[in-house]
């Protein structure tokens, strides 16, 4: 799934701050599917690809687009935000997901985001004072 809303803008640390929210929201939500499918047999952890990687995906030129469903699909294309996470230690009933792993990845999310709220915080109040608002 990939992640929608406005293209960052690299001068724009509003727009880069949105995206970043908009990224670790949806790793919050990738992250709680593996752990409540802890338990769930076969089932493989998944993570989004790293915020760099999708801030350059964001902002490289377009490709072609596939027009019609018989046109043929780029390789490597699918569906880059959510992948498959690798296994290091699988269960007996070949569930691989680390609830340890998944905590500290959910606490290091959760860190990232209140950093972004800051800056977001940060930038409007800066907005405020300039417009003489600051109450």
């Amino acid at each position: 799934m990939e992640i929608t809303g406005k293209t960052p803008s690299v001068t724009s640390p509003m727009n880069l701050a949105e995206t970043r929210l908009r990224w670790l929201d949806r790793r919050q939500e990738v992250l709680s599917r593996n752990i409540a499918n802890a338990d769930t047999p076969g089932y493989r952890a998944r993570d989004l690809a790293p915020f760099a990687a999708h801030l350059a995906r964001a902002t490289a030129p377009r490709a072609m687009s596939r027009t019609d469903p018989r046109h043929l699909t780029p390789a490597g294309s699918g569906d880059p935000a959510a992948r498959t996470a690798p296994a290091e230690e699988v269960s007996p009933n070949g569930n691989a997901i680390s609830l340890d792993e998944q905590a500290l990845k959910v606490a290091d999310t959760d860190s990232a985001h209140a950093l972004a709220m800051g800056l977001y915080k940060s930038w409007t109040g800066m907005f405020r004072t300039a417009l003489g608002r600051n109450g």
